[in-house]
């Protein structure tokens, strides 16, 4: 009897945390809702430009259709709700808590992306941002993302400024893709231009594949 009270007892525990965790995984900000993390996007929203309400902490119809036209700025499905992706694009995400990356690297991340692959198609610009997380996963680079994009002689962009330019709205999605695991390049660790490279040692890697411009190798 003392073994199945503790097996009850047990089980109704595991059924309570499995409960919390779930209600902190689904929590977001959206329409009445209320507190810090309203406020917190109230204030984002205003310094942008989106919201000239009352920076209150409650999430009414003025805080939903400035969250809205924020969204439809950056290219993300305008629903009015302040999800993880959404507070990633507004800096408030705690981040790169789920992808293990400071906002700082989320944000070179896409600075990257859009000074290597400005007018590639998409899925290019996502793909160099997936070669940019396999090498930091790759024990032949360097294991932190300013790590590999700083690396002597890596990135075209560092050398010739591009890294400083403003960044494409498209590539700070490309970047949050690739860090919710989106890998076009499948796993490369390497591309190129084959009309504009020359070094010869980036010609005899082996291609995977070809995304617009770049072939992407191992």
């Amino acid at each position: 009897m003392k073994k199945l009270f503790v097996l009850i007892s047990l089980l109704l525990v595991l059924s309570l945390a499995a409960a919390i965790i779930g209600m902190h995984v689904s929590a977001l900000s959206k329409y009445g809702s209320t507190g810090g993390e309203v406020t917190q996007i109230q204030q984002k929203l205003q310094s942008l430009g989106f919201y000239s309400g009352a920076v209150d902490g409650v999430y009414g119809k003025q805080t939903r259709d400035a969250v809205v036209a924020f969204q439809k700025s950056v290219g993300l499905t305008p629903d009015g709700i302040a999800g993880s992706k959404t507070l990633l694009y507004l800096g408030l995400s705690e981040s790169s808590g789920s992808y293990g990356y400071s906002q700082s690297e989320v944000d070179l991340l896409a600075r990257t992306i859009s000074a290597e692959a400005r007018g590639e198609p998409y899925e290019g610009q996502v793909a160099v941002g997936a070669v940019i997380l396999n090498r930091v996963e790759h024990p032949s680079f360097p294991n932190t993302i300013a790590g590999v994009v700083y690396q002597k002689g890596a990135f075209s962009c560092i050398d010739d400024g591009q890294i400083n330019q403003p960044v494409a709205e498209s590539s700070k999605r490309a970047a949050v893709d690739a860090l919710n695991g989106w890998d076009p390049s499948n796993g490369c660790i390497y591309y190129y231009n084959p009309v504009t490279a020359t070094s010869r040692w980036i010609r005899s890697r082996p291609i995977m594949l070809t995304i617009g411009k770049h072939v992407f190798c191992m």
